[in-house]
């Protein structure tokens, strides 16, 4: 039995040194590709899917946007170009998961390979070099990756793995902006009639990639018909199927993306986000009121669903746009609302929310909570130079002066009024207004009562409360907005300190005179309280006119300028006119008059032109409403400044091809040619960014030859110079 026992350890013994990768035998190689398949590949293999659902899970699809056809973000500028060796090692450090499926091909090439005079005898080879390149790729080593790859397609010409690595290939080819490259790599693939499925989708879902970065559109639409007639990745195919709808919609092919749209929605299999994105897509493009009629109850019944629990906040705002669509603008508001505090993961959305709630109040004229929506947007985006986010930005700037302005007219025109009114009438005006003080008071504290509960001596909310409620307060800016005015109008601006409302904190200044906020509030219901605050000075009533006067004038500019509300602008501006306002304002009023009168066609203008020629001859304004041309200029050449600013935002947002493409269309329709210079050379910088040197050079020299005298040509001059 004992000499049975040393036999079967010695041939142990004798097979493990038998398979050696130095030898040649069946035994060897059958040892190794086992060994690398179900060993050292496998787990690598494991390491790899571990990545991919991280990448999964991390990875959030702007459906506001066009999504990316693979649903990856890799990081920007950090393209890593280290060149593969050939002993791959990596650093003993703490892997992430992609690391250690690469750690794990290294090894399988380094342990298991056997190569006899060029010629690879383990099969799981090209495997192991399949998964090292798909693992650089996922970690942004792209050189690294097209070098494991092309390894392959050199050295194992008939592998089974040889059209998949073909498709990596060219799929780093285009992270590397070697379209044209990768897109003949894919067409010898399609080629192969012979190729699977599996295959064919891949490769037309990597032809509309590439296709998508040359801005072949057409080209792009025919792939992605192409990789969704098999549904062999279900989710790629919905993802497919979702952006083939999009770009349909940017095509403004309304009747094929509804057809797409649909047929997602039909799609059993397909992952719930693109359906409920597909229906939010067709409503969307619903334009008759009797389409938009009938889907109104639907979205009302998938907001009931618990299952959408996660989407109600986009489900509420579409609902709440349907609800506009039809002139319901009451409920709109309130389901704009709902869409504002309603869970979800996407914060982006909250900005239309909030951007179409100011849209409303603006249009309403309460110019207030419409800064406030419109400041709430600007929080949530924080420095965003998205375009849409740079006219909430501009329009909240003008809002916030012209809030600013609105609130001193006001002040002062209450406070103007009250000097007109005799005694006795302004007596029993305090007193009704001391009434309706009293009166609100008492509500208030019945309300408060009426809300306490149990709970609330342990400082918790009652819950009908809360159910009133239902968020905190600091994240609802309305109320936020009012709290913050009425602690100002009780209390001032006071310091953050210690013991802030006790001691000499408890000084608030008004009219220089120091008042407790105890006696504010017990003063509040006095007659003479309000009689002693009175202004009695002709200064005073003075300084409150001109800035009454002053805000009527700037109000007036910013709702004919900013937001072109001619009806607002003329009732501010006609209104200075019967203060007797300041001389030197007097002219540009008139001039202001007859532009929006003009705008109007109605026949005041005439009246207001006549006042300019006659009163003020010499001046630039007479000669302007004398000179139509030079009036149609002057318009003109504000309107290509806006235009210039909004290409130029284009530029830093990298869009190089849209900058070219949009002044090659513009620069033609302006005749001004100090600013057609600036166009030009932001053209040629545009085109130094994508194109070769030579382009951009004669590009500049375009603009140094046509435009040497202006600062633009000396500045294009100094930069062909740079590049010689």
């Amino acid at each position: 039995m004992k000499n049975f026992k040393n036999i079967f350890l010695l041939v142990i013994v004798a097979t493990i040194f038998s398979c050696s990768t130095k030898k040649d035998t069946l035994v060897s190689r059958k040892f190794h590709a086992l060994t690398t398949k179900y060993n050292v590949l496998y787990n690598g293999n494991l390491a790899f899917n571990d990545g991919l659902k991280e990448i999964n899970q991390n990875h959030k699809d702007n459906f506001w946007k066009q999504l990316l056809i693979e649903p990856i973000t890799f990081e920007e500028n950090k393209t890593i170009l280290t060149t593969f060796s050939g002993n791959p090692t990596l650093e003993e450090k703490e892997l992430t998961t992609f690391e250690k499926a690469e750690e794990k091909a290294v090894k399988a090439i380094q342990k298991h390979s056997m190569n006899f005079y060029g010629r690879e005898k383990n099969t799981q080879i090209d495997e192991a070099y399949l998964l090292l390149g798909k693992s650089r790729y996922y970690t942004q080593r792209f050189i690294p990756a097209i070098e494991a790859f092309n390894y392959i397609i050199i050295n194992y010409p008939y592998a089974n793995v040889i059209d998949e690595t073909r498709i990596w290939r060219a799929k780093t080819n285009i992270r590397l902006d070697n379209e044209k490259l990768a897109i003949e790599s894919l067409k010898i693939v399609l080629a192969n009639d012979k190729v699977s499925e599996t295959i064919k989708e891949k490769a037309h879902t990597a032809l509309a990639m590439a296709y998508l970065k040359t801005d072949s559109i057409q080209h792009v639409i025919d792939q992605l018909k192409l990789a969704t007639q098999t549904h062999e990745d279900i989710s790629q195919t919905a993802r497919n199927l979702f952006v083939l709808g999009q770009i349909y919609v940017s095509e403004n092919k309304k009747d094929s993306a509804a057809i797409v749209f649909q047929k997602l929605i039909n799609f059993k299999k397909a992952p719930y986000k693109f359906k409920i994105h597909s229906t939010i897509q067709l409503a969307r493009a619903a334009s008759n009121d009797s389409v938009v009629s009938s889907l109104i109850p639907k979205f009302y019944t998938l907001i009931k669903d618990r299952e959408n629990r996660k989407y109600r906040d986009i489900l509420y705002y579409q609902a709440g746009s349907l609800e506009e669509e039809r002139d319901s603008i009451n409920k709109a508001i309130a389901l704009y609302q709902k869409s504002v505090f309603a869970e979800g993961e996407d914060e982006y959305q909250k900005t239309f929310s909030y951007e179409r709630l100011g849209n409303i109040f603006f249009n309403k004229a309460d110019f207030v909570l419409a800064g406030t929506y419109y400041d709430s947007v600007l929080q949530i985006s924080n420095n965003s130079t998205e375009r849409r986010i740079r006219k909430i930005k501009r329009k909240y700037k003008g809002l916030a002066k012209l809030i600013r302005f609105e609130n001193i007219l006001k002040e002062n025109d209450s406070i103007l009024t009250l000097t007109s009114m005799s005694k006795e009438v302004r007596k029993t005006f305090f007193k009704n207004h001391i009434e309706t003080l009293k009166e609100a008071d008492k509500k208030r504290a019945q309300t408060q009562l009426e809300n306490l509960t149990f709970g609330d001596s342990f400082g918790r909310t009652s819950s009908k409360q809360t159910a009133k409620k239902g968020k905190w307060y600091f994240y609802n800016p309305q109320s936020l907005s009012y709290g913050k005015a009425e602690f100002l109008k009780v209390w001032g601006n006071r310091p953050l300190v210690d013991n802030w409302r006790t001691s000499e904190n408890q000084q608030i200044s008004t009219s220089n005179n120091a008042i407790k906020p105890t006696e504010i509030i017990a003063s509040k219901y006095e007659i003479s309280a309000y009689l002693k605050t009175f202004p009695k000075s002709t200064i005073v009533v003075d300084s409150l006119k001109f800035g009454r006067n002053e805000a009527l004038y700037q109000t007036g500019l910013i709702y004919k300028e900013q937001f072109k509300n001619a009806k607002l602008a003329i009732k501010r501006l006609e209104r200075l006119l019967t203060f007797n306002p300041e001389k030197e304002s007097v002219l540009p009023i008139h001039y202001h008059l007859y532009q929006l009168f003009k705008a109007l066609k109605n026949q005041k203008a005439a009246i207001h032109k006549k006042i300019i020629i006659e009163q003020y001859p010499t001046s630039q304004y007479a000669l302007i409403v004398q000179n139509k041309k030079a009036a149609t200029q002057e318009e003109a050449l504000t309107e290509v400044q806006e235009v210039y600013k909004e290409i130029f935002y284009l530029y830093k947002e990298h869009n190089y091809r849209d900058v070219v493409s949009q002044i090659t269309e513009y620069v033609p329709t302006i005749p001004e040619s100090n600013i057609i210079a600036k166009f030009e050379l932001l053209k040629a910088l545009a085109i130094g960014k994508y194109q070769q040197k030579e382009k951009y050079k004669k590009a500049l020299e375009h603009v140094s030859l046509k435009y040497g005298n202006t600062e633009e040509g000396k500045r294009a001059k100094e930069i062909i110079k740079q590049l010689n």
